[in-house]
């Protein structure tokens, strides 16, 4: 469908429409910061959001999740939850990191949960109007993004261009009313947006290309950088709980008093935390924060990019604005390497 236009009246309208046909979750705000949540009147939406607390990947891949339901008479059920519902107001960084987890869950051996709940959203994607003080998506391509959602929102003035990639998004722009062409002045400011958010979302300078980075680690496994910052490392896992390209889980199973009946769960873990590389035995094969604070960088930058093809980092900022240690900036550290690599 051909680009069009909605002024703000219009896309409250638009907002008021989706809402009474199927559940819309979008920015608010909260406090002073912004977060996700179910949408319950369009006066709520803030697409000036800067970032918001958690990334949207909490809708495709919830901090826990049944997988099945258990007896000792029945056997076992699986549990595939999901509910339609709209994404609405994703950032580019975002709509990236949603397409990491794609590739990831839906590679080779599909993971029915995430697929099931993925292909119930419909993503609205919108164009960042304020960006965060620790954002370095522009350094990482990430920016701007041109595929990976259903419809794109960029305000240009005082109304919006919106434009739809997919049926799904054809099917929500039938919903709204007073759409207009849009017209080459709007499409040329649209370009200017997308121009401008190559400097905007670069708060943060990362001084090299991002496909130098797998050959940077490399060398870099002895660098005295990961004993130093870990030193303060509290081990908490809040720079991978936020961060929108971290996917890791654990699976339990959990018996009911009775011991007849019971779940299995799965669950966000984290790299960082102490346990998450225990095995059998009780052996903990990275024992170390040093070990558990390099890894992060290491799968992020190296690992990812070698199997998949992307690295596992989209710039959004979260990390640093998490850690009260002040030691997860991945700029910081990947800058640090290149020093030492000079």
């Amino acid at each position: 469908m051909p680009a069009k236009k909605l002024s703000q009246s219009a896309l409250a309208l638009w907002v008021r429409k989706l809402i009474e046909t199927r559940r819309v979750v979008a920015p608010q705000a909260k406090a002073e910061h912004f977060a996700y949540a179910p949408l319950s009147q369009a006066e709520d939406l803030r697409l000036d959001h800067d970032v918001t607390i958690l990334p949207p990947r909490k809708y495709l891949m919830p901090p826990s999740e049944v997988l099945l339901r258990f007896t000792r008479k029945d056997g076992y059920t699986s549990v595939i939850e999901h509910e339609p519902m709209i994404l609405f107001g994703v950032h580019p960084y975002d709509v990236a990191a949603i397409a990491q987890a794609d590739r990831y869950f839906l590679h080779d051996r599909p993971d029915i949960h995430y697929q099931t709940r993925r292909r119930s959203i419909t993503i609205v994607a919108s164009d960042v109007q304020n960006a965060s003080e620790d954002v370095f998506a522009a350094c990482l391509g990430t920016a701007t993004v041109h595929d990976g959602f259903d419809v794109l929102l960029t305000r240009v003035g005082d109304a919006y261009v919106i434009e739809s990639r997919t049926p799904a998004g054809d099917a929500l722009l039938a919903l709204a009313q007073d759409l207009q062409e849009a017209d080459p002045v709007s499409l040329g400011r649209r370009e200017q947006v997308w121009e401008d958010a190559q400097k905007l979302l670069r708060r943060q300078v990362l001084k090299c290309n991002p496909q130098e980075l797998p050959a940077l680690l490399d060398a870099a496994r002895e660098h005295p950088v990961w004993e130093k910052r870990s030193q303060t490392c509290f081990s908490c896992g809040s720079c991978v709980t936020v961060c929108p390209s971290c996917f890791c889980f654990d699976v339990e199973d959990e018996l009911d008093p009775d011991l007849q009946s019971g779940t299995r769960r799965r669950q966000w873990d984290a790299c960082l935390l102490s346990g998450f590389a225990v095995v059998a035995g009780g052996h903990n094969f990275r024992k170390r924060r040093e070990e558990r604070y390099r890894h992060r960088f290491y799968r992020k930058a190296k690992y990812l990019p070698e199997r998949f093809g992307f690295m596992g980092c989209v710039g959004c900022g979260r990390c640093v604005k998490a850690c009260t240690a002040g030691i997860a900036n991945p700029v910081e550290v990947y800058n640090t390497l290149l020093e030492g690599a000079s």
